[in-house]
């Protein structure tokens, strides 16, 4: 955003501020109530280790925690700040003008965004699993899993575009700043994904299955994999009516790929946070379930893909010249990654006509789509302004 400010093409707008003031209640309060939540809970895990580790989600969401670290927390950030305010005040309070530019907004935006992505991406992911959601709601909506990227991506968008209009941003120059990092920021997330196992992996590999004594990736003939899901039938009945309902596909990794491990083609993902599997042998605690046959990782695949894409738009963001393009891009690459990634993805799937895509697909699609426009749209007006000029 500094660059784009350098080039003019983001810009300050001036606002009356008053300097000198004590530290009023309301900012007092809210101190002491952050203070008192970090101490009850964060310090709270570190002072009750024991008991949180049991089970960290159920401890999160209880009424458990340190009263101590958070009465002795509230009070200090409370202190401080009415130490720094009344440091900080004036004999008389002054009123002056100053120019405030769109980068110091950016902790403001921050906030905005982590809070409407989560809601958007929570929105999305029940509205896709809506059977789900019904069964148990208060259970869907205080799960760790179950987020949708694209409903992040749109709620917030809707709430920062909202705001920077009313300070007066020049939104394609926004759009464009915030590109690269989403694309990273997607990467980052899926490393979530994987790394935690909450159930966003793809169809079943029936070339690969997995050894539930290590939950090492095991090489298979494919068509041993009806006896893999009769073996763990009481597994897969559970969320198959039959075997001709489980998704897979059987790759076996290419000879020319040989140095590359098995779990980058097919995973089982033990100790996943969802529990779910079968028991791993040994293991004792509340995460020693690995899903009985291999599964494509996804989420890996997104994470490398991704980072790539972070690397592209990186490379190009000084070289488009017209503002909004970069973001046009960056719609088209994220709706053609997601798009393709889908194809070996468990998703709910809609009927529409005959076809049967998934919320992601159709989003994906309607991204591409838009990215054109965008960029058409951007081109052919920067176009007609270098000719008015």
């Amino acid at each position: 955003m500094k660059r784009y400010e350098a080039l003019g093409l983001l810009k300050g707008i001036p606002e009356k501020i008053t300097t000198g003031l004590p530290a009023s209640q309301g900012e007092l309060i809210g101190n002491a109530v952050v203070g008192f939540f970090i101490g009850y809970k964060i310090l709270g895990i570190f002072f009750q280790w024991d008991t949180a580790s049991q089970d960290l989600q159920a401890f999160v969401f209880s009424s458990q925690g340190s009263l101590f670290a958070g009465i002795l927390l509230g009070a200090a950030m409370a202190g401080y700040k009415y130490y720094t305010k009344k440091k900080a005040a004036l004999p008389q309070p002054k009123e002056q003008v100053v120019m405030v530019m769109p980068h110091h907004r950016v902790p403001d935006i921050i906030v905005m965004a982590a809070i409407a992505g989560l809601l958007g991406a929570k929105i999305f992911h029940n509205l896709e699993n809506w059977n789900d959601f019904v069964h148990d709601p208060i259970g869907a909506l205080l799960s760790f899993s179950g987020l949708t990227f694209y409903g992040g991506l749109i709620v917030a968008a809707i709430v920062i575009i909202s705001y920077a209009r009313k300070r007066q941003f020049n939104i394609r120059a926004l759009i464009d700043s915030a590109a690269p990092a989403l694309m990273l920021a997607y990467a980052i997330g899926r490393m979530g994904c994987h790394f935690s196992g909450d159930g966003d992996w793809g169809i079943y590999n029936s070339a690969y299955t997995i050894d539930t004594n290590t939950g090492h990736t095991v090489k298979m003939a494919p068509a041993n994999f009806t006896d893999v899901v009769q073996k763990n039938a009481g597994f897969f009945q559970q969320q198959y009516a039959s075997v001709e309902q489980i998704p897979h596909a059987a790759f076996e990794k290419p000879g020319a790929l040989g140095f590359l491990p098995d779990w980058l083609f097919a995973y089982g993902y033990p100790h996943n946070v969802i529990k779910e599997g079968v028991q791993l042998a040994g293991c004792d605690g509340q995460y020693c379930k690995v899903l009985p046959t291999a599964v494509y990782p996804t989420p890996l695949y997104e994470i490398i893909v991704c980072l790539i894409l972070f690397g592209i738009l990186w490379g190009i963001r000084k070289k488009v010249t017209t503002p909004g393009v970069i973001f046009g891009i960056y719609l088209i690459l994220n709706g053609v990654e997601r798009f393709f990634i889908e194809k070996i993805r468990v998703d709910t799937r809609y009927d529409i006509f005959g076809f049967h895509p998934t919320q992601a697909e159709i989003i994906s699609t309607l991204l591409v789509i838009g990215g054109i426009v965008l960029i058409s749209i951007y081109r052919k007006n920067n176009t007609a302004a270098n000719k008015l000029s």
